[in-house]
């Protein structure tokens, strides 16, 4: 089965950063040097999705996602913070993993897949727990690995 993204281990982080805006711009840090994106491009467009609504996808877990031009295939980049930060989620509490997405700018199908394997992987509680206790970045993205087919880029 063809994994619906692509993670690496590049693109796992442990940061800090205090609100909506300091996650989003370290998200897209991440994604830049992770991906060779444009960190300000990056940062627009996921702020022009969360203008749209909250990505704060709730118990402690946020899903910043856009599309983009130049990539091939879904891309990923986790964060987890190291103190809880507020992100406007729908259940009102604060985040500490932020798993980014972005997927190819004409891509429709591929980007919900991405999105709803994101989700299930997010709504495991045991997986939720074990990224949050996870204790390095390698460590984190051996639990995804183990949960998705990857196709490192």
């Amino acid at each position: 089965m063809d994994a619906h993204f692509a993670i690496k281990p590049e693109s796992v982080a442990i940061v800090d950063a205090d609100g909506k805006q300091a996650i989003l711009a370290a998200l897209s840090k991440l994604f830049a040097s992770s991906w060779e994106l444009d960190a300000g491009q990056v940062l627009e467009l996921l702020e022009e999705r969360e203008a749209l609504g909250s990505t704060g996808f709730g118990r402690g877990v946020a899903i910043p996602h856009a599309r983009i031009a130049g990539i091939q295939r879904p891309v990923t980049a986790l964060l987890r913070l190291r103190h809880p930060a507020d992100f406007n989620a729908a259940d009102g509490l604060p985040v500490d993993l932020v798993f980014g997405l972005l997927s190819p700018e004409n891509s429709g199908a591929s980007h919900l897949h991405a999105l709803a394997a994101i989700s299930r992987i997010m709504r495991d509680e045991d997986m939720r727990d074990a990224l949050a206790d996870a204790p390095d970045v390698e460590a984190i993205y051996g639990l995804l690995t183990n949960v998705t087919d990857r196709d490192v880029a």
